[in-house]
């Protein structure tokens, strides 16, 4: 039996079955025999489908919204605005496919050259905990709308999301087959990744990615479009201080710094500038809002996913703190709450040598540098390449900045966790594998198909005459 928690009070949300190996299977087989009949209808009436589970979405938009909330522990502003991007990522997705996987043609001295997409065939979907409806919705919308069939497993700590979600497009009247999904944790997840099938679109942490990069390696035909976390930095080297600290702490501490394009690493110039920033942003931090999902007034941040998320990310600050780390503002928890709840927490870590990790919490690394090549060498140490930003009014700063910056995601005077569902949101390096999400999600659910067309094979034989004995 599954079970899922409200992180803020302990109480259950959720429960149901556990799909085994051979439920898994069973669903694969299902979504395989699906595949044919769905491909083979016309994109206007998969686009159709689509559209109702927009409209039932849209019906159950407060329901999924607090289901999201009390599941995850996000204030409810957060809740209702990740079903607003649900909702919102149809049609997205519509026009990604027509514009991006669509059919073309092109007149030809024989007849015409077409272009087309087909889809792969049976995609494995495998959600995150952080945003369990919006960032596996911006992969099975698209798979669907291509003509894919889907197996979704959401996160375990997620599934009443998952199953509202599924709830959704049965109620839209998907043909039997076509999306189904299956609770479970790593069991679960092995049994589908080993399956049958044709793709795994996956949105977690960059040792689950690496993970699968290794597992897939003698299976080229399989499509892998990874979404992976950061080592984000912040370069914040000039401006009013008021206005780039606001930039900070949206960066760094928006969902308890439980986005993947969170800022992890602030950067900024020795001096004047950088310690009246360092200063400012310790204590807008210290003003935050901290609560559960429901409160009044509604918090900026709640908890973290749970306690042993909390615990793991105290232990990883106090070996920061070990490594000669010094603390700007402490990583606690908050007395009389659960302890899934955890205050935003700074430390300097210029001169230590740390490790290139991500800590999935509200906690935001300070280096301080002599000069802009400095900044730029701090900013590009990292294996991960999935956000950047820059503070800056200076506009030769901005080019370089865009220039030798590796990222997916690159923002200037906006937050680091600053996307638009209508561009494409993914990284480099450990944090994805060149097949972006978001608007380009249609580019990985469909594959390209070129054809030579004529009406007849006459005007063939032309082509031979005089070069035959």
């Amino acid at each position: 039996m599954l079970q899922s928690f409200d992180p803020a009070t302990g109480g259950l949300v959720w429960e149901g079955e556990t799909a085994g190996a051979e439920a898994v299977t069973t669903a694969l087989a299902k979504a395989r025999a699906a595949f044919p009949g769905w491909a083979a209808l016309p994109v206007s009436e998969r686009i159709a489908a689509a559209e109702r589970f927009r409209a039932v979405l849209e019906d159950r938009k407060e329901a999924i919204a607090e289901t999201i909330s009390r599941e995850t522990g996000k204030p409810r502003w957060e809740g209702l605005a990740e079903a607003g991007s649900m909702i919102g990522k149809v049609g997205i997705s519509i026009t990604a496919q027509a514009e991006r996987a669509g059919e073309k043609r092109s007149a030809m001295p024989f007849g015409e050259a077409v272009l087309r997409h087909r889809p792969h065939g049976v995609m494995a979907v495998l959600g995150p905990f952080n945003f369990p409806g919006h960032l596996p919705n911006g992969h099975i919308v698209p798979a669907l709308i291509a003509g894919n069939t889907v197996v979704f497993k959401p996160s375990e700590m997620t599934p009443a999301t998952g199953q509202a979600m599924a709830d959704a497009w049965a109620e839209a009247g998907l043909p039997e087959g076509v999306f189904q999904i299956v609770h479970g944790a790593r069991e679960t997840g092995e049994a589908l990744v080993a399956g049958d099938i044709d793709g795994l679109l996956f949105t977690g942490s960059a040792g689950a990615g690496a993970h699968f990069r290794r597992v897939f390696a003698d299976r080229p035909d399989v499509i892998l479009a990874l979404e992976l976390g950061g080592n984000n930095p912040l370069v914040a080297w000039d401006g009013d201080v008021e206005e780039a600290a606001s930039v900070v702490v949206q960066s760094a501490f928006v969902t308890t710094g439980q986005r993947c394009s969170c800022a992890r690493r602030l950067i900024v110039p020795e001096g004047r500038f950088g310690t009246a920033l360092v200063e400012a942003v310790a204590a807008v931090a210290g003003r935050l809002t901290i609560g559960a999902w429901d409160e009044t007034p509604e918090p900026y941040i709640g908890s973290l996913i749970s306690a042993a998320a909390a615990a793991s990310a105290r232990d990883r600050v106090d070996a920061l703190v070990q490594k000669g780390a010094r603390v700007i503002v402490p990583f606690t928890g908050i007395e009389g709450r659960s302890d899934a709840f955890v205050t935003p927490a700074m430390l300097d870590v210029t001169g230590v040598s740390v490790p290139d990790e991500e800590i999935f919490a509200p906690v935001l690394q300070v280096t301080r540098v002599p000069d802009f090549d400095a900044a730029m060498r701090a900013a590009n140490h990292t294996r991960f390449g999935l956000s950047a930003g820059l503070i800056s009014a200076d506009d030769a700063l901005w080019d370089r900045f865009l220039l030798e910056s590796r990222a997916g995601v690159v923002n200037r005077n906006r937050p680091t966790t600053g996307a638009a569902g209508s561009m494409p949101f993914g990284g480099l390096g450990d944090s994805g594998n060149h097949r972006p999400s978001a608007y380009y999600a249609a580019d990985y659910c469909a594959y390209p198909m070129a054809s030579f067309e004529a009406a007849s094979a006459a005007g063939n034989k032309g082509a031979l005459d005089g070069k035959m004995r």
